[in-house]
C-alpha cells in the first residue's frame, strides 16, 4: 500500500493512525538499519543495469537515478495464468 496516506491505510487495516504511523518507522528502521540493510542493499558497480531496462523508454525513466535494489537485481515476474488474478494490480 504505498502512496497512501495513514488515514485511509488505516482505514483499510481497521486500525488506527497512531498505529499505523508506529509500524511504519518501525518498519523504516528495521529495513534501513543493520543486519538487514548490510545484508540486502548493493550499490550498483558500473554498468550493472540491465540492456532491457537501460534501452526500454517505459522504464529507463524511473531507474536512471536508482543506487540498488534490495538484493542488487530486478527480477522479472510472470505468475501462471491460473493465478494470474492473485497477482493483477486492482487500481
Amino acid at each position: 500500500v504505498t502512496g497512501l496516506m495513514v488515514r485511509h491505510v488505516g482505514e483499510c487495516f481497521q486500525q488506527s493512525n497512531d498505529t499505523i504511523s508506529w509500524y511504519f518507522k518501525k518498519l523504516l528502521f528495521v529495513f534501513s538499519e543493520p543486519p538487514f540493510y548490510i545484508t540486502y542493499v548493493q550499490f550498483l558497480t558500473g554498468e550493472a543495469i540491465h540492456l532491457k531496462i537501460r534501452c526500454n523508454p517505459k522504464f529507463w525513466p524511473y531507474f536512471q537515478n536508482a543506487i540498488g535494489a534490495i538484493d542488487g537485481c530486478h527480477i522479472p515476474v510472470s505468475p501462471p495464468s491460473i493465478i494470474h488474478s492473485n497477482y493483477h494490480n486492482c487500481k
